[in-house]
Parts: structure tokens; C-alpha cells; sequence
């Protein structure tokens, strides 16, 4: 539905940083991707976001609108920090590892791990637990790396060109105490390029069960 890349730094009213990139907003017209990101876009806080394995954050509309109703506000393109807002995808059921192919332009890029929701995104948002509530409705959103550098624009079309055969999906993986031990060894087992922060948050999980 649109693609956003941030306005201004704003403060980080709750974080560790004196302002953060969170406020994204739709741009116009044919916009390039990189192996870091959306051009025009950047984060303040590299130690947690950005980087080739969070190059670009994709959230539905389908999500936006159920926290409209939970919220009772109006929830704009962008608010949630995502680069790309997309509709009539299942991004809490998309696989680790899945691969889509945006528009017609070569981009290809494939989901690496879920949105970590953090103090910053609380402070921006303004709501009372709100970390806590994110969490709850289980919709993360994804991160995604960039296979296939290209463009995109509001309106491509999104087709998934490759499901990994394990299984396992961002949703799973969001609260990792709830995921299935099997499952977890599947993915590590079955998905030789899991994105660093989600290979030592599962092995981590993995070697507290076994305790």
C-alpha cells in the first residue's frame, strides 16, 4: 500500500538514544532498495535495527486496522516504523526464510525474524503497556533482508516465490517461550542463514529446556 522511510528524528522519549528515525511516512513514486534498506530511510539505533538481516520492516494494514479499533485512533502508513505497509498478505503466518518477489523490478527480499517491540516504539506510541500489548496481539510484523536489490512503489504486487519446508513462521517465533521445541531445531536444522539475533535467541531457548 506504501512505501516509508523516516521524516525526521523525533525524541526518544522512553529509549537509550536522544532521538530515534522511528516516524516513517509514505514517498512517492519508484523508490530504490539496497542491501541496507530503502533509500531515504535510516536508523538511529544500529545496534538493534538495521543492518543487512533487518534491512526492511514490512507491516499489513490488516494489523494497523484491528490496533485502530483496540486503540480507537487512526493509525497512518508508517506509524509502526514499517518500510513497507502491505495488504492482503499474511506476514504473522509467513515463514522464516520466505521470499518474495515485489513488483517487477527484481526486488526480492526474504523474511529473516520478527519486530522486537522495545522503549522506544512505547514512547513513540504513547500507550500504557504497550510493549506488553504488542506482545499479546502476536502480530510483529517481519524483517526483511534483501536477496535481490531493485525498487518498489506503492501498489506492486507482492508474490511468494519460496517457502521453506520447516515451517516455522514469524508468529511462532515472536514469543519464543511458546514455540515448539521440535519446531525450533527444525528451522535451525532446515535454515542454514537464520539471521543472528533469532539463531542465538533459539539456541538460547533450546539450551534452557534442556537444562
Amino acid at each position: 500500500m506504501s512505501v516509508n522511510v523516516v521524516l525526521a528524528e523525533v525524541p526518544d522519549v522512553l529509549g537509550d538514544l536522544d532521538t530515534t528515525a522511528i516516524d516513517k511516512r509514505p514517498v512517492p513514486g519508484r523508490v530504490p532498495v539496497g542491501a541496507l534498506g530503502v533509500e531515504g530511510d535510516r536508523q538511529m539505533d544500529v545496534r538493534h535495527h538495521g543492518g543487512v538481516d533487518k534491512a526492511v520492516y514490512a507491516y499489513a494494514r490488516e494489523d494497523l486496522d484491528w490496533w485502530v479499533g483496540e486503540l480507537g485512533r487512526e493509525l497512518d502508513p508508517g506509524c509502526f516504523g514499517e518500510n513497507l505497509t502491505t495488504y492482503g498478505l499474511d506476514i504473522t503466518g509467513a515463514v522464516i526464510g520466505e521470499r518474495w518477489r515485489v513488483g517487477d523490478d527484481d526486488l526480492v527480499l526474504e523474511i529473516t525474524m520478527p519486530r522486537i517491540p522495545c522503549a522506544t516504539f512505547q514512547g513513540w506510541m504513547g500507550e500504557p503497556r504497550w510493549v506488553k500489548r504488542f506482545y499479546a496481539h502476536g502480530a510483529s510484523g517481519a524483517y526483511l533482508r534483501v536477496v535481490s536489490m531493485g525498487t518498489v512503489a506503492a501498489g506492486d504486487e507482492v508474490e511468494v516465490v519460496h517457502r521453506p519446508a520447516h515451517g516455522v513462521s514469524t508468529g511462532e517465533v515472536f514469543d519464543l517461550k511458546g514455540a515448539d521445541s521440535a519446531r525450533l531445531r527444525r528451522l535451525l536444522d532446515d535454515q542454514p542463514d537464520v539471521a543472528e539475533a533469532l539463531l542465538v535467541a533459539a539456541r538460547r531457548t533450546l539450551a534452557a529446556r534442556a537444562r
